[in-house]
């Protein structure tokens, strides 16, 4: 069992009220347009496994064996549902994300050393720049209130915009922003030809509004890779020279200009969003706990002594890194991953068909009752001892081969960010502003996160004088 501090929570951080009626096909529909997660059964935090059926045969999942046995030991007979791909097709292609077999392995072989820890590192500077620059925002704005999940989401997509491609002036960062707000805004919701298996070629009305903004941020994406490729790399080499340098270690294939800029809006897409949110998520927590920001502040003054956070420091903010851990739990991005099994399997003792839809909600999974102590409160001692974790119980980032290849990357910009900020500022909630957990494609602060950011004396940095 995770360790629970003994802290007494004499209430909880905001949450989703869950389903405790069955509803049918249209009233699903409806309550999914509006906030997928409110589909869960709330049944589903005291279950291993919960079954149904809307129109399809669905089984949620929330046992770590029968877990682990879809996402490692029968991965290929568990391949991301049709809902999932449809959605996410007409943005990034048959990238990384949405591929499967073949296809995705030699991706994933090309992909990985772009991720590896020397060149996560090698990036760290550009996150330290960026907190730096966002803490000098928070400070301009003061002394009123600032959305901190707007402000999270600036301060991350200039992260990946300059690892992406260096900031080289060849890349309309804006433009690309641009589509894939629209994107996710207008055909993320899901829609009921979705849901009912249409074929991908029936026209999804959110998708139509959308499809100019994506053809025009795909426009901007390939000839940045042209342009990259004819110039070559200059300095630290960023995502798209790891991508043109990449090779399939066995086939020694190479991806095509569509392929890499598939993988790049991938790599921006859930690079700076997921991100964001974590970091909004976080801030929210320690305003909502003061005795938490303040172990946390002190933790992180002692490290940076008046400096912005360094890809260096991260190994030496414990505490930091498990308040991110324990965000992550609470208001895991994606809350919700869908399978299609391919052939007839047993799960916790029970029958899935081919063709069933197995769901493992992961914001029911991470606030289970069998899993989790007080599972709604928020207390970063969980993660304090990280081997006391059961593995399959907690899936910010999925597992298995298919885990998201930017994780470490995520939490380092992550703990350098909100390290950096505690250090400089106490955050305190505006009165009647929570924010409320919605979910379309990715679990977001509807309205937003604002909070009073009061600059506090830093270790090693002089007094201001007047």
């Amino acid at each position: 069992m995770p360790p629970m501090s003994k802290t007494n929570h004499p209430r909880t951080p905001v949450h989703v009220p869950l389903v405790t009626e069955p509803m049918g096909v249209l009233a699903s529909l409806r309550a999914a347009r509006r906030n997928i997660l409110s589909i869960i059964p709330e049944i589903a935090t005291r279950q291993p496994m919960v079954s149904g059926r809307t129109g399809k045969r669905w089984h949620m999942v929330m046992d770590p064996g029968a877990i682990r046995r879809m996402l490692l030991e029968s991965l290929d007979n568990y391949p991301k549902s049709i809902v999932t791909k449809n959605l996410l097709r007409p943005a990034i292609g048959d990238s990384l994300f949405i591929a499967e077999g073949a296809h995705w392995r030699w991706q994933r072989r090309t992909a990985a050393p772009v991720f590896s820890h020397r060149n996560v590192m090698n990036l760290a500077p550009i996150m330290t720049g960026a907190a730096d620059r966002s803490a000098e925002r928070i400070a301009a704005a003061g002394p009123r209130a600032v959305d901190m999940a707007a402000e999270m989401v600036r301060t991350t997509f200039e992260v990946i915009a300059d690892v992406t491609f260096s900031d080289d002036g060849m890349f309309d960062v804006d433009a690309v922003h641009r589509g894939i707000d629209a994107y996710i805004s207008e055909a993320g919701k899901i829609s009921l030809f979705d849901i009912l298996g249409f074929p991908d070629w029936v026209p999804r009305p959110g998708r139509l509004m959308s499809g100019g903004s994506v053809a025009e941020m795909k426009r901007v994406a390939d000839q940045a890779v042209e342009a990259r490729r004819s110039r070559g790399a200059q300095g630290v080499p960023d995502l798209l020279d790891l991508l043109l340098e990449g090779e399939d270690p066995e086939t020694k294939r190479r991806m095509n200009t569509a392929e890499l800029r598939d993988n790049l809006l991938t790599f921006i897409v859930a690079g700076h969003e997921t991100t964001a949110l974590t970091l909004g998520w976080s801030l929210y927590l320690c305003a909502f706990d003061q005795t938490v920001q303040d172990r946390a502040r002190a933790e992180a003054q002692a490290v940076l002594q008046g400096r912005a956070a360094t890809g260096e420091d991260v190994a030496r903010l414990p505490y930091i890194r498990q308040i991110i851990d324990e965000a992550l739990r609470l208001y895991p991005p994606a809350g919700i991953i869908s399978r299609t099994a391919q052939v007839a399997d047993t799960l916790c003792g029970r029958d899935i068909r081919a063709g069933d839809t197995v769901i493992i909600p992961i914001y029911a999974l991470h606030r289970n009752h069998l899993l989790w102590p007080e599972p709604d409160a928020f207390d970063p001692d969980r993660f304090a001892d990280r081997k006391s974790l059961e593995r399959y119980a907690y899936l910010p980032f999925g597992d298995g081969p298919r885990i998201c290849i930017g994780a470490s990357f995520a939490l380092q910009e992550a703990v350098i960010i909100l390290a950096t900020l505690l250090s400089r500022f106490r955050f305190t909630p505006v009165p009647g502003r929570e924010p409320e957990p919605v979910m379309i494609l990715t679990l977001r602060p509807q309205g937003g996160v604002w909070l009073m950011a009061d600059p506090v004396h830093e270790i090693g940095q002089k007094p201001a004088t007047v």
